[in-house]
């Protein structure tokens, strides 16, 4: 589904406990995929992500009524359950997130140009297109 428009857009991140690698998993990927996928009944529209090893970078755009707070927290809960399944042992979160507020597109091509090529700053593949746990959702536009 295309969201024209969608603000307010946001970057966001949000990161493991102490740094913890304990995100590179296909489980952790299909996880995140099925609640993203139904954030839209919620109020929310997640476009572009990339998973690492111990962080997440996504886009968000929130409809006026959502709480984004609360939502965060759900998306953390649900993938801590993932990862307990996983035999990955509480905690599994930092507190909080990393919210910033996009103001044109250019400051969201910029973040996501950014944010795409993280893979291959940190050495895990030699471009971002073989990074197999990043894609989009939900294409979000910019008007």
């Amino acid at each position: 589904m295309v969201y024209q428009g969608a603000r307010p857009l946001y970057f966001i991140t949000f990161n493991t406990h102490f740094r913890a690698r304990t995100l590179k998993s296909k489980s952790i990927h299909k996880t995140f995929l099925e609640f993203c996928r139904n954030a839209p009944e919620h109020g929310f529209a997640v476009g572009r992500y990339v998973i690492m090893p111990d962080h997440i970078h996504l886009f968000v755009g929130v409809a006026a009524q959502a709480d984004l707070s609360r939502w965060m927290q759900a998306l953390k809960s649900v993938l801590g359950k993932t990862l307990s399944g996983m035999g990955i042992e509480k905690p599994h979160w930092q507190e909080g997130f990393f919210d910033h507020l996009l103001r044109s597109s250019e400051s969201y091509e910029e973040k996501w140009e950014y944010v795409r090529q993280n893979p291959v700053r940190k050495g895990l593949c030699a471009t971002p297109e073989e990074w197999p746990y990043q894609g989009e959702v939900d294409a979000l536009r910019w008007l």
